[in-house]
């Protein structure tokens, strides 16, 4: 008789139980997505079960890093970008670098790649990784965590930076089984390599899928189970992000939230209105209504079937 597979562990959570089990104060928190499939939803609960001392690792910080500043849940900042998505400023970030209100930031800066090589040096447990990209730049000077090593090779001076190891990596994407094998399509920015560095990882996707629908795609599964802690569903939680195939990025909030943020008052408003004020994700969602959501609706644009063809 053949032998029985066991079933794979169910990971699934609620956000609110997996930011309680795997978030704790002073941890170093990543929050990957580029452009698409940012963890805001996420961000928003942090922010409800009033985190404290956090590192926020993160390539392009932006409105959900604005927001957790605002809340007082971080103290220092890695990042290789600041800014609203080409929409303007981030108010709170800015107020905190330039002029240390209400309180000073911590913040540590690289570029893109000097970023993606730390995340690789963390997801392969290496002392350092090397790069070419800071010859000329400015960086090194402002960075002491930059430096150059010899090569053993050549005799050249090569720069160098350190891995980052997450205490723990939180991640969007668009679907995974309930023992967190994660698909995601579109922008795959360096979700995987985010997470493989870090000591948990939270997968939030739009919708759980069954085995069968994973298996049938194997290719699109970026992140594997084995390296994923949790596994919650939260449909429309990038907003005001986008999810690639599931709706459209809120334009006209990016456009609305520099001056939300320019006002301290405003943005302590804000907080109280739309995180602090309701219970959960589907709460924000349900506030902002279907009318709403009706307009960031997107239309199909399917990939066509592959084969992967099996013995007969």
């Amino acid at each position: 008789m053949p032998r029985s597979v066991p079933a794979p562990p169910d990971k699934t959570m609620t956000m609110r139980e997996a930011i309680a089990a795997h978030v704790h104060d002073g941890d170093t928190v990543s929050l990957e997505g580029f452009t698409h499939l940012i963890p805001t939803a996420a961000g928003h609960e942090i922010i409800r079960q009033g985190r404290r001392g956090l590192t926020i690792v993160r390539m392009t910080a932006d409105i959900v890093v604005d927001q957790l500043l605002a809340a007082g849940c971080v103290s220092k900042l890695v990042s290789s970008f600041v800014g609203n998505s080409s929409a303007g400023s981030l108010g709170e970030l800015r107020r905190r670098v330039e002029s240390a209100e209400p309180e000073p930031l911590e913040f540590e800066e690289y570029s893109h790649y000097g970023m993606i090589c730390r995340y690789l040096a963390g997801a392969q447990r290496l002392p350092f990784y090397p790069l070419r990209s800071y010859a000329g730049s400015d960086l090194p000077s402002v960075n002491t965590a930059i430096r150059t090593v010899t090569s053993p090779y050549a005799g050249e001076r090569v720069y160098v930076v350190p891995p980052v190891n997450p205490d723990v990596t939180i991640v969007h994407a668009q679907r995974a089984d309930r023992a967190g094998n994660t698909q995601v399509w579109g922008l795959t920015g360096v979700q995987a390599e985010a997470v493989f560095a870090a000591r948990r990882a939270v997968v939030v996707v739009e919708e759980i899928v069954a085995d069968e629908v994973v298996r049938s795609d194997p290719n699109r599964t970026v992140i594997p189970a084995h390296v994923v802690d949790a596994v919650v569903e939260c449909p429309r939680g990038a907003h005001p992000s986008f999810a690639q195939g599931y709706y459209d990025r809120d334009n006209a909030f990016y456009r609305s939230w520099s001056a939300i943020s320019r006002d301290p008052d405003r943005l302590q408003a804000w907080l109280a209105e739309w995180v602090h004020s309701t219970a959960d994700h589907a709460a924000y969602v349900a506030k902002l209504g279907t009318e709403f959501w009706a307009g960031l609706e997107v239309g199909e644009a399917l990939s066509l079937p592959v084969n992967y063809g099996r013995r007969l």
